[in-house]
């Protein structure tokens, strides 16, 4: 079924709720599909809605429809700019037609654990906007996923825009995807943190990691711990050691737990320590 509108699209949604499932680029539908696994079989295209893209700018913030491709996070200027993990997570997901074809919404949505741009989003704070038929709100990225493959998404809502804080300038941008090739390669654990430091001291810090839990996590206890100290050895330590408690990877076919505890301790001391040499610059 292909929609001519977001409010026919919507409609469809409300009259048989649960019985169709939107998809947009659809690179990860088509996998699911060659290999058998495709777990639905009513499908709704909103790929060719134009209410669903468009990047618009205030001062205050970044919107960006649900549409909106890999291919235009990293063409997009104000994005490379002030959201330079967003572009690497872009550029880092997939190949070219990957990129063409995969949207922000879609990665989102999707939910898995190891998708490349929700790390970035959630460091960046990022607010969603939900759209039913006779209803929309705005939540905090942050809380929307509820375990693996669940999310505060009712049947007949979509997601129609992603909105980005204006809020980035003099942060440490700090974004690693780990995996067994650069790009084209699902990740073994992905990192993105931002943080800010005032007279010696970590005034601002938002640490997200993916594939080292049934969601992409945002490492809040770690957060905590860490705010308000100088970044000294000690510092370190006690944020490594945090944070290994508070993610819980498991073993599978691309890595093993052990490696992915050790390489996101690694991962936030090198960020830690970028933000330490930034403040002596």
């Amino acid at each position: 079924m292909t929609p001519s509108s977001l409010d026919d699209a919507l409609a469809l949604l409300t009259s048989e709720p649960g019985v169709w499932k939107p998809f947009a680029g659809g690179t990860d539908l088509m996998v699911l599909f060659e290999s058998g696994k495709l777990p639905h079989r009513n499908y709704v295209n909103i790929w060719n809605l134009d209410e669903l893209r468009g990047i618009e700018v205030n001062e205050s913030a970044i919107t960006l429809g649900a549409l909106t491709t890999y291919t235009d996070v990293q063409t997009n200027p104000i994005l490379r700019d002030e959201f330079p993990m967003l572009c690497q997570a872009a550029s880092e997901t997939g190949g070219l037609a990957i990129q063409n074809r995969g949207t922000l919404g879609g990665n989102i949505v999707n939910a898995s654990p190891a998708a490349d741009s929700p790390p970035a989003l959630l460091a960046y704070d990022a607010e969603i906007e939900l759209v039913s038929s006779h209803n929309s709100r705005w939540l905090p990225y942050h809380g929307f996923h509820t375990g693996y493959k669940q999310m505060q998404i009712q049947q007949d809502e979509l997601l129609t825009r992603i909105r980005l804080p204006r809020n980035t300038r003099n942060c440490v941008h700090y974004f690693r995807k780990v995996g067994t090739r650069k790009a084209q390669a699902i990740s073994k654990v992905c990192f993105s943190a931002l943080g800010r430091v005032e007279n010696n001291q970590i005034v601002d810090l938002r640490i997200v990691l993916g594939s080292v839990a049934p969601i992409v996590l945002r490492c809040v206890e770690t957060e905590a711990t860490l705010h308000g100290r100088t970044i000294d050895e000690t510092t370190i330590t006690t944020g490594r050691e945090s944070l290994m408690k508070e993610i819980s990877p498991i073993d599978d076919i691309r890595s093993t737990a052990t490696y992915r505890l050790n390489v996101s301790a690694n991962l936030l001391r090198d960020f830690l320590l970028l933000c330490r040499q930034r403040l002596s610059n």
